[in-house]
């Protein structure tokens, strides 16, 4: 039996998890580790979206500073005039779509979420504690992701005794701070940040284990190196490999997948959603 989890009314547009949801990632840094998401040009980006809501998502995720290992930060002020002009104009042109801006800082995510954004992804596990009281203000929904150091220094020898159970007690930390407040929670163990290939497929392993959290599971295992360095390629060619992550991420209760492949990552989740659905009147 699926759980029932909670629906959120994000200033009165709807996202429920009767079904697992797909979040199609908008590129618009440079220094992204696979240059196939990467948007070129002032209104490639609108093609992309138009593409990814025609392929079937029901969330457009931007990102405007890489989070890959060992990327170079970027000023507040150069975040925002990459993601300006983007999240205006996809807001614009497509209303009825939910959007979501993948930013650690609060100042930027004040800002877009004063354009209409829906969704904060914040990859930094809630390094900047004023985005409490911004994402309880506009009611939004707040992607809370597990992080071991940052970014520059994620891969230096990532370690745990027992990388489940860390990451849990580290959730339970955080969500006892965000508990206090009114907030729409997502929680996202962090796949690749921090974590060693062994480390990560524990932890796929274990998904089931965020259960008890009682919170939608995001995941973002999109053509990652857990995937193309298992298989010994490139990103480019780490397609296949994803759409099998996806379906045991799944099928062990992940409820929303990040990704850069919209109409691959629908089809997994049709799938899914038959087998389960079958299933469940055997």
């Amino acid at each position: 039996m699926r759980p029932v989890l909670p629906t959120f009314n994000l200033q009165g547009s709807i996202l429920d998890f009767d079904t697992p949801k797909v979040m199609a990632i908008i590129n618009i840094s440079p220094e992204s580790f696979y240059k196939g998401s990467v948007s070129q040009g002032d209104k490639a980006f609108l093609k992309e979206v138009e593409k990814h809501l025609r392929d079937g998502a029901d969330i457009i995720d931007i990102g405007a500073v890489s989070s890959k290992p060992f990327a170079p930060e970027i000023s507040v002020k150069e975040e925002w005039e990459r993601l300006s002009f983007v999240v205006q104009s996809i807001v614009k042109q497509f209303p009825e779509c939910l959007v979501s801006v993948d930013t650690t800082r609060s100042s930027i995510a004040e800002k877009v979420l004063d354009l209409g954004v829906h969704i904060i992804n914040d990859v930094s596990g809630l390094d900047d504690l004023t985005m409490i009281k911004v994402t309880e203000r506009y009611k939004c929904a707040y992607v809370l992701m597990h992080i071991q150091g940052t970014p520059q220094t994620m891969q230096v020898n990532p370690k745990y005794e027992e990388p489940t159970l860390e990451i849990l007690h580290f959730f339970k930390e955080k969500l006892s701070l965000l508990s206090q407040h009114n907030h729409q929670i997502i929680v996202d163990p962090g796949f690749g940040f921090g974590k060693t290939l062994e480390h990560n497929f524990k932890l796929l392993s274990a998904l089931g284990s965020f259960r008890i959290l009682d919170l939608p599971i995001l995941v973002g295992l999109s053509r990652k190196s857990m995937i193309y360095r298992l298989l010994n390629m490139e990103p480019d060619d780490a397609l296949n490999g994803t759409t099998a992550a996806h379906m045991i991420a799944l099928l062990n209760g992940a409820q929303i997948l990040r990704v850069h492949d919209t109409n691959e990552a629908r089809q997994t989740v049709n799938i899914f959603n038959f087998y389960k659905d079958n299933q469940s009147m055997n």
